[in-house]
């Protein structure tokens, strides 16, 4: 057996990587923040606070798993898996590196936005189950928090579709070798990050789950392994933001050869996740109605604006 695109090796590989790494990032934020807020964080259990990532895992598996009596159950036991399924299986359109992949599809970043819109259903049917008025108020909050900023996630991309010609997340990074798409892309580039922020539900745009108002949203009567697939959940959503990220503007998997490709994605993705972890570190929270206005009053309009204009540098292009 050997690293191919489909193969089982590299199926198995991305998906043991992608669920270790979403794991790790506990530590990694928790330590990040105790750095950029001059605290020590998490370094007790193990060199360095490490084994504090098996001891949370331990205390989710051992937690009891309970399901509350005034709940609708099969509602309520769906919702989980369906944020880990819909997260998993758009991993599976990103190349990694020449050779490192699940599937090489020419609507890969449909298939992803397809993803991302299957996701709303598992905080409005955690939410609504749950029979609670918290996590009722925190799924409506997360749909249309989620299905507003998805409009503006895929206007942000045609972008990128225009200048490479292509859905095929492959095919987009091998068309930067002559240049990343972050520079003429840069208004489309800042556009995804922020929806990106919004889709995953992090902070400063966590507030479907916001502690202060609603206790923890959607997820408030969730405990043990269910609660813990939100958790992992939304870790994971960072990780898939990050490599879309390196994906669409910062060429992949391309860099100087002095290392392989493999490590150049990996360092470039790794950038994004601390950024995502510093705005949690330095943003306040917006109330809901700015973020709803911030998004259809100025976001669509400038995501408009970029596409028209990427579309007449387009057609100017090949009427040259």
């Amino acid at each position: 057996m050997k690293f191919e695109v489909g193969s089982a090796l590299s199926i198995a590989a991305i998906l043991f990587t992608v669920i270790v790494v979403a794991a790790m990032l506990i530590w990694v934020e928790r330590r990040l923040l105790g750095l950029w807020q001059e605290r020590l964080g998490p370094n007790r259990v193990g060199p360095f606070g490490l084994l504090q990532v098996v001891a949370d895992m331990i205390k989710i598996f051992t937690k009891e798993d309970w399901v509350p009596p005034f709940a609708d159950r099969f509602s309520f036991l769906l919702a989980p898996p369906i944020i880990m399924v819909v997260i998993l299986l758009s991993f599976s359109v990103i190349p990694f590196a020449p050779g490192v992949g699940v599937i090489d599809s020419d609507i890969g970043v449909l298939f992803v936005l397809a993803m991302a819109s299957l996701g709303a259903y598992s905080v409005m049917l955690g939410g609504l189950s749950s029979n609670n008025k918290y996590a009722l108020l925190g799924s409506l909050r997360a749909a249309a928090q989620m299905v507003s900023y998805e409009v503006f996630m895929g206007i942000s991309l045609l972008g990128v579709v225009a200048l490479a010609g292509t859905f095929n997340l492959r095919e987009i990074v091998l068309s930067q070798a002559d240049g990343w798409y972050i520079l003429p892309q840069c208004v489309g580039f800042l556009i995804f990050v922020i929806a990106g922020v919004a889709e995953s539900h992090r902070l400063p745009f966590d507030i479907p789950e916001a502690e202060q108002e609603i206790v923890a949203g959607y997820h408030t009567e969730y405990s043990g392994m269910k609660f813990g697939m939100f958790f992992v959940g939304e870790y994971l959503g960072v990780v898939l933001v990050s490599s879309l990220i390196v994906v669409l503007f910062f060429g992949g998997w391309l860099g100087p050869a002095f290392l392989p490709p493999i490590v150049w994605f990996v360092l470039k993705a790794s950038v994004f996740v601390a950024f995502f972890v510093l705005l949690r570190a330095a943003i306040p929270r917006p109330r809901y109605d700015q973020l709803m206005n911030y998004g259809w009053l100025f976001l669509l309009p400038l995501s408009l604006l970029n596409l028209l204009l990427t579309g007449a540098f387009v057609l100017w292009q090949e009427g040259m």
